[in-house]
């Protein structure tokens, strides 16, 4: 976007409590994600890249905003947004999960917190559950208040983050285990934590509940990181995909369904509850989905950035689906892709043709996650 300190469209795109202080520490483009700026660029993506995986990183994502959701009837009501059985999530746990519609559609794959019995947490990624919600909501019949609270995430993410975490608030912050919060404040602003993160590397992310504390609170964290070499960065392209990690809009949207991307794992058609969507995946998983994701290795010469349009990908002459997402990894020195393509041409080692920008190129049809596909680095 643009290449000055003076960004802005206006006043209908917000800035995150921590706009100024990245654009202070280097940040020099951003894109837009739920009605905010994302910094993105922060110099080069392959030594944003590098410093993730090998130290760490301090990303602001205060466009993941938070549908809040309390009552006595909150626990029920979430079960109905989400094809994920929740009734053993327990108060501190976090559970990935899909927002589907009616017909099965993917609106929203994001993170839900339990803060307490009655009091939730959804962190989204990139549209707008929160009026989703609120309209589910007016013809339930349920007692839940809905707003999107003064919380604004950060992501500490990287092998070291742990030690930057450590260094801010003791050794007792270390027994936070994967995929689950806690309650703390540092020096006083006031705080959820929680170990995850959008990297696929050990990472925690932090919400702050009191916007005015942002400037403070990068700065706090920075100075904490300095001895463990931790550098300002934005969300990593490279490391996401390597992951298999979805972009929502890129490689799900609201006519993709929970089945074609591999995640059944996160549907429970025997539970009790009615959620959104229910009979429509049952019918689906019924028929088998007639498209699936996949991971490619694309030939030829790197690419030099991640693909701004969906690229087709063809199979004997015929369009047999797309590539969602792609990028070169220097790690694995190939270039890599999430593809959704017809189930029948979805054939690991099959080799399909991929139309890019530059010409045709041959690809090839692997597994993914290409890199660490147990989750092992973020779980450890």
């Amino acid at each position: 976007m643009t290449q000055t300190k003076d960004f802005g469209f206006g006043t209908q795109i917000r800035k995150s409590p921590y706009f100024d202080a990245t654009v202070r520490w280097g940040a020099t483009g951003f894109s837009v994600y739920n009605h905010m700026y994302i910094p993105r660029d922060f110099g080069d993506p392959v030594q944003n890249f590098w410093n993730l995986i090998n130290d760490a990183i301090l990303c602001d994502v205060a466009v993941e905003r938070q549908v809040e959701i309390t009552g006595p009837d909150a626990a029920r009501f979430v079960q109905m947004l989400t094809p994920r059985d929740l009734s053993k999530m327990a108060v501190g746990q976090c559970k990935y999960i899909l927002i589907t519609n009616a017909e099965g559609g993917i609106l929203n794959d994001p993170i839900l917190l339990r803060l307490a019995e009655n009091h939730f947490w959804i962190s989204l990624a990139d549209s707008d559950i929160l009026l989703w919600a609120q309209g589910v909501a007016v013809h339930s019949g349920m007692d839940v208040q809905i707003r999107e609270p003064d919380v604004s995430p950060l992501q500490l993410q990287g092998p070291k983050s742990g030690e930057v975490m450590r260094a801010m608030f003791g050794d007792s912050i270390m027994d936070l285990r994967y995929y689950w919060l806690r309650e703390v404040d540092l020096d006083g602003i006031p705080l959820i934590v929680s170990r995850t993160g959008w990297s696929s590397e050990l990472g925690y992310e932090l919400f702050l509940q009191d916007g005015s504390r942002g400037d403070e609170l990068w700065e706090k964290i920075m100075a904490a990181g300095k001895p463990f070499g931790l550098k300002p960065g934005h969300t990593s392209s490279i490391r996401r995909i390597e992951g298999g990690m979805l972009s929502y809009h890129a490689d799900a949207d609201i006519n993709t369904n929970p089945y074609e991307l591999g995640l059944g794992r996160l549907v429970n058609l025997e539970i009790e509850a009615d959620f959104i969507g229910k009979d429509a995946l049952r019918r689906i998983k019924a028929e088998g989905p007639s498209r699936r994701q996949v991971g490619l290795v694309i030939e030829g010469a790197p690419l030099t950035g991640p693909n701004t349009t969906f690229w087709p990908v063809t199979q004997g002459g015929n369009v047999v689906g797309k590539v969602t997402s792609a990028i070169h990894s220097p790690r694995l020195e190939q270039n890599i892709a999430l593809a959704m393509l017809s189930a029948a041409s979805a054939q690991i080692g099959a080799k399909v043709e991929v139309t890019t920008p530059a010409g045709s190129v041959q690809a090839t049809i692997v597994e993914q996650p290409f890199y660490d596909p147990k989750k092992t680095l973020a779980a450890a």
